[in-house]
């Protein structure tokens, strides 16, 4: 029996979201009407969605002796994520986000990877890398704690399910610096952008074709305002999304992967773990910021 359901492996960043009357483009202007801070990183958000679904979560990454670093440990904590695998940096700076976000929504990010970018192998913890059914993995700034997933790939035993959700960053390095990690994913979640960058085919279905063949068992492709694409290379279908008032899509694909992987968790068919997937993001989307609409395993429907 392993003691995790899953255990998230990614950047850790503290949000500053800036609600902004529009994104100003170079030389234009706009101005702020409300803000907040919030802990953020995109594997840290999905594992997050978990735990309040219930499933006992775990984390790997690294913080600084600072401010964001000990809002991190504070909000893992207080969501009930264990943080044995977290690594301390005795110097450096806690990764950070600047978010603007305008009235539908859509929002610019910019971030300062700090420590994030500085993970190395011996740092990692095998028994707590080892010890879960799902590893979930999405995106850092920097080559070096990239180089790291890419060879904890060698590592993993048979029963650690991998799900990844490459994120822009990684889309865009391309099909071959990817493989590594595609060719030992059980899951992949990415969006429609995302799978374009890294299969050249703006034809979703093809896209996911393509990875499925490289020897991923699961695509589910986040659609947006459009729901998402599921595909296990027998089935193949879009499932529709819930109609919600947006707010600010913050972390919508991060809350996606928690129900979709949630879904698996229990074993169930595809087409409801995309609908858990919509639903997860649905709530989230409705409030500031990734992590406040969240919902809990009794809000599920």
């Amino acid at each position: 029996m392993t003691r995790f359901d899953v255990i998230g492996f990614g950047a850790l960043n503290v949000d500053t979201l800036l609600k902004v009357d529009k994104i100003a483009g170079a030389d234009n202007e706009s101005f702020i009407y409300d803000y907040a801070e919030v802990c953020g990183g995109s594997a840290a958000n999905t594992i997050v969605g978990l735990a309040r679904l219930g499933c006992m979560v775990g984390f790997i990454g690294k913080v600084a002796g600072d401010h964001e670093g000990g809002l991190q440990m504070e909000c893992f904590k207080t969501e009930g994520v264990n943080t044995d695998g977290i690594i301390h940096a005795p110097k450096g700076k806690s990764g950070v986000c600047l978010g603007f976000v305008d009235k539908k929504g859509a929002r610019a990010l910019y971030i300062n990877p700090g420590v994030n970018d500085g993970v190395e192998f011996r740092e990692l913890h095998a028994n707590y890398v080892t010890d879960t059914k799902f590893l979930h993995l999405t995106s850092f700034v920097g080559e070096k704690s990239f180089r790291v997933q890419k060879k904890l790939m060698s590592f993993l035993p048979e029963h650690v399910k991998v799900s990844f959700d490459p994120g822009a960053l990684y889309a865009q390095k391309g099909i071959a610096a990817m493989e590594p990690l595609i060719q030992n994913s059980y899951v992949m979640l990415p969006n429609a952008m995302e799978l374009e960058l890294l299969t050249g085919e703006s034809d979703v279905a093809k896209g996911a074709t393509a990875l499925l063949q490289m020897g991923v068992k699961v695509i589910a492709v986040k659609l947006g305002a459009k729901g998402c694409y599921i595909t296990d290379g027998i089935e193949k279908r879009t499932v529709a999304p819930f109609k919600v008032p947006v707010v600010d899509t913050t972390g919508a694909g991060d809350a996606f992967n928690a129900g979709f992987i949630y879904g698996l968790l229990h074993n169930k068919s595809l087409f409801e773990c995309g609908r858990l997937g919509n639903f997860v993001a649905s709530q989230s989307v409705m409030k500031m910021g990734a992590r406040d609409g969240l919902p809990y395993e009794k809000n599920l429907i």
